[in-house]
Parts: C-alpha cells; structure tokens; sequence
C-alpha cells in the first residue's frame, strides 16, 4: 500500500479557479511546502510573486494555451518566456484541439516542438483534453507527445466536460513512447482514485484536493 507521503509526492498540488485570491495561493504553497507535493500548479499572473516569496522552497508550474489551447504558437511561446522568466519550472501546454479535430496531426506536432525548445530543458507536460477526442485522435496525441520528446501527456485541463478516465491512462500506456510520462487531471475524487491512477502508471496527478482527500473528504473541482 502506497503511504500518503509517496502519494503526495506524485501531486501536482493545484488552484486555477480565475478567482483565485492571493491568501489561496499562499495556502497552497503552504499545504505544498508541508506535504511536499511534487509542485505547485498556479495561474501564470501569480508566479512571480510566488517565486519572490517561497523561492527555491517550491516548484512552480503553470499553464499555457489554457484552458482552450487555440491561441497561436507565437502567443503560446510568449507565455512559456515570461513563466520561465518569472521563476517557474515546469509547463502544462494545452494543444489546438481544433487541430486535432481537423486532423491535421502534423500541425500539432509542430507547436508542441516549437514549445518544447521554449522551455529550454524544463518539463513540459501536453494536455490533449481527452474529454473531445476520439480512441484515434487519442492515439495520434500519443504519437506526437512521444515523437517530439515531451516530458509528461496530461489527460485534461479541468476545465472540459470531462476529467480523467482510467481507461485513457491505459491507452496512453499502450501507444506513448518509453520516456513519456503521464499526469491524470480531473476527475480525481478520492483517496482510492488517487492510488488507483498511480498504480496505473501516473507519475502526476493535478488536483486542488489531494490533503483532502488523504484525510477521507471528496474532491470538489479540480
């Protein structure tokens, strides 16, 4: 049985509600700090004063393209710059679902090579937003996270109609190359889901709830 130390760390410890106020933010940092979850995930306006705050106590990440993902690679490369520059470490990158629903794959594949060199040896983790695709748009976004070397596939950004399922994790598994990781989001409400997703395979899993649901409680949102 995985002890709740070993589950934390493997978490994501997340707060992207556009409402999110500063004393959230720092109670997050604090819960991240006295947990050691893996990393923080935080809306890009809030790194700065994160970094300048809790420095090298915490791992920063953030989003870019989120939650829709149809901005332009050039506004995507822009956000990945001033993160990095602000102080954060890793990036959670949301595709051009249009793309993937027009097929047009290579495309895809592209902007996700552009913003891999962005973030010039940090972890890049690309959210495909399982809840719109189809098994084969699935299956190609495996295949153009593992062709371009991404660090992490991520299953969903939260804010879609759907979070993480078990049965993509497994898909992922089957079609991701041996160096890509996978992070479940979404959808993650208890302890069991917890354990259950990381014995799947997730080496992440975003949530705003994980101290929570340690204790016994449900998840709520994200």
């Amino acid at each position: 049985m995985m002890t709740d130390k070993e589950i934390l760390s493997h978490i994501d410890h997340t707060l992207l509600k556009p409402f999110a106020k500063w004393e959230d933010i720092e109670k997050l940092c604090d819960e991240a700090i006295e947990y050691q979850t893996a990393s923080v995930c935080i809306p890009p306006a809030y790194i700065k004063r994160v970094n300048d705050k809790y420095g090298d106590k915490i791992n920063i990440c953030t989003v870019v393209g989120f939650p829709l993902g149809y901005s332009v690679t050039a506004a995507k490369v822009a956000e990945i710059e001033q993160a990095l520059a602000d102080g954060c470490n890793e990036i959670d990158m949301v595709v051009n679902i249009s793309d993937v629903k027009n097929g047009d794959y290579d495309k895809v594949e592209e902007e996700i090579r552009t913003l891999k060199k962005a973030c010039k040896g940090h972890i890049l983790k690309v959210i495909i937003e399982t809840c719109f695709l189809t098994e084969e748009e699935k299956i190609a976004m495996c295949k153009a996270v593992t062709n371009v070397g991404a660090d992490y596939i991520k299953t969903s950004t939260g804010f879609g109609t759907g979070g993480a399922t078990i049965e993509d994790i497994r898909l992922f598994k089957q079609h991701i190359g041996a160096n890509v990781k996978m992070k479940a989001a979404g959808g993650v409400k208890t302890k069991e889901d917890l354990i259950m997703f990381l014995e799947a395979g997730c080496d992440r899993i975003g949530t705003s709830s994980a101290v929570g649901m340690l204790k016994g409680a449900e998840a709520q949102g994200y």
